[in-house]
């Protein structure tokens, strides 16, 4: 008997104008499974799954495999995380027309130059080759939306402390008319779209990162703000000229840096005499139950490869920055998280860089359980984070490039 509201799997099918075999493949698989199954083992969708079954073959047109995307979307519904994931798929699907045109446009040139017979640019024809065999980025930079996402989603549907983590950030920069900022590692510009209002008129903002599709989408979130600029670079070689800058900003960066002493020099030569490097990061304490509760489920899985504090956190980063500035000073971001959902939590999860999925994807069902059952009433997570500041004075730079 058909259940209200619900399609058997040849509706579904026909709705989405695929074959049924393809349904079965991709609940066989788990990759989308009904929401109901009668006692006669009867298939039925709902219109969740729908939307889920939407987002599967939007990426399976986008180049991801089966199994990237059954890791990607493994996490039920909910109309929240819903929510989130059509956001990140409209993002993608405008970095991908924004791609496509900068193909067309090379294409027309080439097209030009061959018809009028002029000398071929062969380096534009370099440039066609890399624009069509751009599906990697991409992909990487819609993992790292979407985990990105996922984490700071927990943050804010459970953080204790409600003026938020980036508006905190903000507060502390003491942001003046007139600054030159630098933003180093900006991912999609969060700091300031949550704060543009409180931004004086008279600043300029140069957001930086590795990925040009970040950049790309934090100027399109920034919707043509004139204060803001962006330029793609790795923070080993920050190509701007001496004592440039008021504020330079790593929010989570350093700590994924290969040469922190480079990247501290080169922050230190670009900022002006006065000027200040802010930086966040966290501490051993940070998120610790997350991991313990992982590894009470199954001791294989690790969030991830590398303890990043270890690089530069908390316990060490005032030694790491007084190398190269003076005045350094750590601010604790007080907060802590209760979840009482194990949907938000186990997003998060999913999301770490660790080993996690290869035991999970396969599981997932009893882990969600198993969280939900952890929960409870509510689940306690410490947060140890903060900020340093650490300043460049006059006496301490000569005595700093009399050492070099």
């Amino acid at each position: 008997m058909k259940k209200q509201g619900y399609y058997s799997s040849g509706e579904f099918a026909r709705m989405a104008q695929v074959t049924l075999r393809t349904i079965r493949y991709y609940d066989k698989h788990n990759i989308l499974k009904p929401s109901f199954v009668t006692e006669a083992g009867a298939r039925f969708y709902s219109d969740a799954d729908f939307a889920k079954l939407q987002q599967i073959l939007l990426l399976k047109r986008l180049g991801f495999s089966l199994e990237d995307i059954r890791q990607m979307t493994l996490e039920t519904g909910g109309r929240e995380r819903m929510l989130r994931s059509l956001e990140l798929q409209k993002r993608l699907v405008q970095e991908r027309i924004e791609q496509m045109q900068l193909v067309e446009k090379a294409i027309e040139d080439t097209t030009e130059a061959l018809r009028t017979g002029d000398t071929m640019d062969w380096s534009r024809m370099l440039d066609l080759i890399h624009l069509t065999g751009m599906e990697k980025s991409l992909k990487n930079q819609y993992r790292n939306a979407s985990n990105i996402s996922a984490r700071i989603h927990l943050h804010s549907c459970y953080a204790q402390n409600q003026q938020g983590w980036f508006p905190w950030i903000f507060e502390q920069c003491r942001l003046q008319p007139g600054m030159q900022i630098l933003e180093l590692g900006c991912g999609d510009g969060e700091l300031w779209t949550e704060s543009r209002e409180r931004l004086p008129e008279e600043v300029s903002v140069v957001l930086s990162d590795i990925s040009e599709g970040m950049l790309r989408d934090a100027m399109r979130s920034l919707a043509g703000d004139p204060r803001f600029c962006s330029q793609a670079f790795d923070c080993h070689r920050i190509p701007f000229e001496d004592d440039r800058f008021d504020l330079v900003i790593a929010n989570h960066v350093l700590f994924y840096c290969s040469d922190l002493q480079q990247v501290c020099r080169e922050v230190r030569r670009v900022l002006k005499p006065g000027g200040m490097f802010l930086c966040s990061t966290y501490g051993h304490q940070h998120m610790q139950e997350i991991s313990r509760l992982v590894q009470s489920y199954d001791e294989r899985i690790v969030l991830a490869a590398d303890n990043l504090y270890e690089i530069f956190g908390r316990e060490n980063g005032e030694e790491i920055l007084g190398t190269c500035f003076s005045e350094v000073e750590w601010r604790r971001y007080e907060d802590f998280l209760n979840v009482t959902d194990a949907e938000p939590l186990i997003s998060y999860i999913l999301s770490c860089h660790g080993n996690q999925n290869q035991y999970l994807v396969d599981r997932y069902q009893d882990f969600h359980s198993f969280v939900k059952q952890q929960i409870g009433d509510g689940f306690h997570i410490t947060k140890d984070a903060g900020i340093f500041l650490a300043h460049k004075n006059d006496k301490f730079t000569k005595n700093y490039e009399n050492s070099y």
